[in-house]
């Protein structure tokens, strides 16, 4: 999720539930009604398109209804992220759902991956491999603070289309899991601490003693409200804690066959620990510098999480986070580097990515000036002037003889050398994150994505 005001005061982050947890230290605070940004000055503001550059765009666009034409573009891609221009929307959420299904049933893709905590996505891969669980209570228990946005009926339905699928095809199961580094639940500690039992008992005094400190008691957003309060550090000393711990679990013999993979998996929950304390480590509050500093440490290891969750399985992964995680090139300046650039240094080709934008409509979005609902519905016009939405809202696919409100995806990479011109340049482009207002960004489409859709209305998603 992404940061919106980093100026935000420090009592104001620790006071609501939308300013904890994952990067969720997102901060703005938001006025109680809000409009659609304005677009640059007209003397600033990005020229139209070239003359021959619209119909370009319309012949490279295909109607977002017939998903086949995706299948080339994903070709032998083993990791495709699908991102999304609000934290929020109902048709973000159900297109993933839609490409996610397709991929599954003609691509073979088998996992679903969220911009969520490593061990939120171990519970929820529980439930949908083996049915553990209450859905709706795990939901409850793991999307919280800033992950109140996930809460949603479209992730429910998701989640539980995962668990019917896996009871008919128990022999290619679908998966779920999470990447991010905010929260490490009480499971990882103890498959970490029944590992060690099981190989070297010898070493379970030292290893609970350094995980004493860092389990979580109470729920995520308790235990973040907590651990934002300490001290660096604290904090610090904490890390250096889970670090040697992790160094402790490596040490025991792997084993070979199903041994060596439990103990892969051990070793990467233990990982995951450590991850999360050296993501505390940054003082997030102490200069733009250091801001920077834990979102680059954030999106790297989201990215290396996703990449070994690959290699570990074997699967194929389908990637859901924002627009600002899955892509190429940043547009602010508090993300020096995504997760998609990270991923396709990692892996190279196997990576392709999928950004949207859109037309106007609603999405969920934090609201710091009322604590008591932090999260609420807001709603915004067209694009501005200038803008990329401006031009892409005039793009219908066929020709030009589509649907006027029909929703289309662009295979950037294959485009005409005029679309593609058209879509290199940098014009402001909506990027929502995890509160509103927001401004546009300063985005070239072509360089931050491989795929480009484009939804000319969105709704906000159906909480729970």
């Amino acid at each position: 999720m992404t940061i919106s005001d980093p100026r935000t005061p420090r009592r104001t982050v620790l006071r609501t539930a939308s300013a904890v947890a994952l990067g969720g230290l997102v901060a703005a605070a938001a006025p109680a009604t809000a409009t659609a940004a304005p677009g640059p000055p007209a003397a600033a503001r990005p020229p139209g398109p070239d003359a021959d550059a619209l119909p370009a765009l319309r012949r490279a666009a295909r109607p977002l209804a017939d998903l086949r034409p995706l299948e080339d573009m994903v070709g032998a891609a083993a990791i495709v992220g699908v991102g999304e221009a609000t934290h929020s929307s109902r048709e973000f959420f159900r297109t993933k759902n839609r490409i996610f299904r397709h991929l599954v049933e003609h691509r073979g893709f088998t996992t679903f991956m969220l911009e969520t905590p490593w061990s939120s996505g171990v519970r929820l891969n529980a439930y949908v491999l083996r049915g553990e669980g209450d859905l709706r209570q795990i939901m409850e228990e793991e999307f919280q603070s800033s992950y109140l946005l996930w809460r949603t009926r479209e992730y429910l339905d998701l989640l539980r289309w995962m668990r019917q699928y896996n009871l008919r095809r128990p022999d290619r199961p679908v998966r779920f899991a999470g990447n991010d580094c905010s929260y490490a639940g009480p499971e990882l500690f103890d498959a970490v601490t029944a590992h060690v039992a099981g190989r070297r008992p010898e070493l379970l005094p030292r290893l609970r003693a350094l995980y004493a400190s860092s389990r979580p008691v109470g729920t995520l957003h308790e235990w973040t409200v907590r651990y934002l309060t300490r001290p660096i550090p604290e904090r610090t000393a904490m890390a250096a804690e889970v670090a040697e711990a992790l160094a402790l679990v490596e040490s025991v013999p792997a084993g070979t066959g199903a041994a060596a993979r439990e103990h892969a998996w051990a070793v990467q929950h233990a990982r995951a620990i450590d991850q999360v304390g050296g993501f505390y480590t940054h003082d997030y509050f102490a200069s733009a510098e250091a801001r920077a500093e834990m979102m680059l440490y954030r999106d790297r290891i989201m990215a290396e999480n996703t990449v070994r969750w690959h290699r570990l399985t074997g699967e194929k992964v389908l990637l859901s986070a924002h627009n600002g995680h899955v892509g190429y090139e940043s547009a602010r300046p508090e993300y020096p580097r995504l997760q998609g650039a990270f991923i396709r240094d990692l892996v190279g080709s196997a990576y392709v990515c999928a950004g949207f934008t859109f037309g106007r409509g609603s999405f969920n979005a934090l609201d710091l000036d009322d604590p008591a609902e932090p999260i609420r519905r807001f709603s915004v016009g067209p694009a501005g002037p200038g803008s990329n939405e401006e031009t892409l809202e005039q793009v219908r696919p066929g020709n030009g003889n589509g649907n006027r409100n029909e929703n289309y995806y662009i295979d950037m990479r294959t485009a005409a050398p005029s679309a593609r011109r058209w879509l290199g340049r940098t014009r402001p482009t909506r990027s929502i994150g995890n509160s509103w207002p927001d401004a546009p960004l300063d985005t070239d489409l072509l360089s931050s994505y491989d795929v480009l859709i484009h939804l000319p209305r969105i709704s906000a998603a159906d909480r729970i």
